[in-house]
């Protein structure tokens, strides 16, 4: 694992620190030019002060990447948060917690691990971490550690590692290889290699599936029943990127400040600031509801969300007292902007007009066939990923009772007139408000939306108009004031989509059969679970470290609701 030469594609270490290996490894795999990617799962019980990056960083060659590193070290709560470099090439998973709990939340095989914390007593290491360790090694990983670890020794060969003796040169570092004489369990052991896979549907989560599949080498069709991609829900002209607020820190909270962190990411990386996407942050506003922070905020959750200030609230036209909570990592962004980014990719091929009626295993993967039979494509791989069309294509999602349900949603918009009087930010709450778009023929403003369960309509509604303008009433009650006289005199454009959610509204996410993988039922947070969800599924197909602890990954199990 010295940083002369290339390092091993899965690292785990279990004392993170200031990331100095991690950033000698990230500048090692630079120089060795090799193909693939890099992952490295650290853990630390405490995050240092981003300061402390740099600073520790004495090689001037690496404070460029320090520098990387730092800029993504914010909002670092207790459990995992993913980190991406090198256009997605180099992933950093920090795992803030105990451990042997991190340890226990993690799901991979690993090529290498170093021991670098040193324990604080010896009740902190021992055959239970070691057996933890195992668990996430591949046959023949490699684990350096010092002689804080001495202890560990007498556990190795039980839990199958063999001594190497003494390696390096300072005397006090010992290495063993993981070779055990049994056939180790665990999901991460028959991880795919990549092939050729089939993506259906074109939205959000299609195109993410298909760009995490490409990134990792496998030649990737996307078909879509329209001509174009994002034609459905994505399609949206602008949609609100902003994480859930619970008092109990609830699993949807700590979901979504995942996908948040995962696609402000992808924004920053590959979008147009201020016409694809702005960093704008959003004022949350819910008059009729609880609205707190959990009881003990830390200070890593204040960089996420935290009660509104006396001026946020004047910005948004709000009484000082009304209940108000400031998300600072939120933004506006532009679905079908992300979509062809994503489908962008060398690896990709995009075949619009193409509807799939349904998938057939065949002894080299699965055969995609349209209405008449004739076959569209086939792959070693399917990933269905076409919201409510999905349960068409998989009969165990058709119930009773259905899994799968559309929604159907209006967002409300019209081109801004001068002189509006409207807040600098997006506020949401029952509903939201995006005050600012840019768009081809201007500056424009979107508000809703509505939410019909199990209508499949279309349309545009009158009644769907009213109620997101008394829903702006309640969440803006100066911006519904200065926006009504577009509504009456029937200036307001309608935009509507169907929604595909789940029965507990999270999405569905895993392998159905050998081969054949969900992605869907994300509703309307499209935007924060797409590249999360298809991170996970590339993680979990290849044996990579989970974006996510294991429980909020089970989370989105497809399968909890067969």
């Amino acid at each position: 694992m010295s940083a002369a030469g290339p390092p091993p594609a899965r690292i785990l270490e279990t004392g993170f620190g200031a990331g100095l290996n991690f950033l000698a490894d990230w500048q090692a795999w630079r120089q060795s030019g090799q193909p693939g990617l890099l992952h490295y799962a650290g853990i630390t019980a405490q995050p240092v002060p981003p300061a402390a990056l740099a600073q520790a960083a004495h090689d001037p060659a690496l404070h460029p990447l320090a520098q990387q590193l730092a800029a993504q070290w914010s909002g670092l709560t207790p459990g995992f948060h993913r980190m991406v470099f090198e256009e997605g090439r180099v992933l950093l998973t920090l795992c803030v917690g105990e451990t042997r709990a991190m340890l226990r939340a993690q799901e991979f095989g690993a090529d290498a691990v170093r021991l670098h914390d040193v324990p604080a007593s010896p009740a902190d290491w021992d055959l239970h971490a070691l057996k933890a360790i195992a668990r996430l090694c591949r046959r023949g990983a490699v684990l350096a550690a010092s002689q804080a670890h001495a202890g560990l020794r007498p556990h190795l060969a039980s839990c199958g590692f063999t001594p190497h003796g003494s390696q390096g040169d300072a005397p006090e570092e010992w290495s063993a290889m993981f070779a055990p004489d049994w056939e180790p369990r665990g999901t991460h052991r028959g991880a795919r290699e990549a092939g050729s896979c089939v993506v259906v549907g074109g939205g959000l989560a299609g195109a993410a599936a298909a760009n995490s599949l490409a990134r990792r080498g496998w030649q990737v069709q996307v078909l879509d029943a329209a001509p174009f991609p994002a034609a459905g829900a994505s399609g949206l002209p602008a949609g609100l990127l902003a994480p859930h607020q619970s008092p109990d820190d609830s699993l949807l909270s700590r979901l979504t400040r995942a996908g948040v962190r995962s696609t402000l990411q992808q924004a920053q990386a590959l979008l147009h600031e201020g016409s694809d996407w702005q960093a704008s942050g959003a004022l949350e506003h819910r008059p009729d509801a609880l609205q707190s922070l959990p009881a003990a905020a830390a200070e890593a959750l204040a960089s996420w969300s935290r009660e509104a200030t006396a001026a946020e609230k004047q910005q948004a036209f709000l009484h000082a007292d009304a209940p108000a909570l400031w998300h600072a990592c939120a933004a506006w962004i532009k679905p079908a902007a992300l979509v062809r980014v994503w489908l962008n990719h060398p690896r990709i091929h995009w075949r619009g007009n193409s509807t799939v009626a349904r998938i057939v295993a065949t002894p080299q993967g699965w055969q995609l066939l349209d209405a008449s039979g004739a076959s569209l494509a086939q792959g070693e791989l399917v990933v269905v990923a076409a919201a409510h069309a999905s349960a068409a294509l998989l009969p165990d999602l058709g119930g009773p009772p259905p899994v799968l349900q559309p929604v159907r949603g209006q967002v409300s918009w019209a081109m801004a007139a001068a002189g509006l009087r409207l807040p600098p930010f997006p506020l949401h709450g029952n509903g939201h408000l995006l005050p600012r778009v840019p768009m081809d023929e201007g500056e424009a403003w979107l508000c809703g939306a509505s939410f019909g369960r199990d209508d499949t309509g279309l349309d545009a509604r009158d009644q769907d108009h009213a109620e997101n303008l008394e829903r702006l009433r309640v969440l803006a009650p100066e911006a519904a004031q200065q926006l009504a006289p577009a509504f009456e005199n029937r200036e307001v454009q309608a935009w509507t989509q169907l929604r595909c959610v789940a029965a507990d509204r999270r999405p569905l996410l895993g392998e159905l059969a050998p081969g054949l993988w969900l992605s869907t039922a994300m509703g309307s947070r499209g935007l924060t679970f797409a590249m999360l969800c298809a991170e996970l599924l590339a993680a979990r197909l290849h044996g990579e470290p989970l974006p996510l602890e294991r429980k909020l990954a089970d989370a989105l199990d497809a399968r909890r609701h067969r």
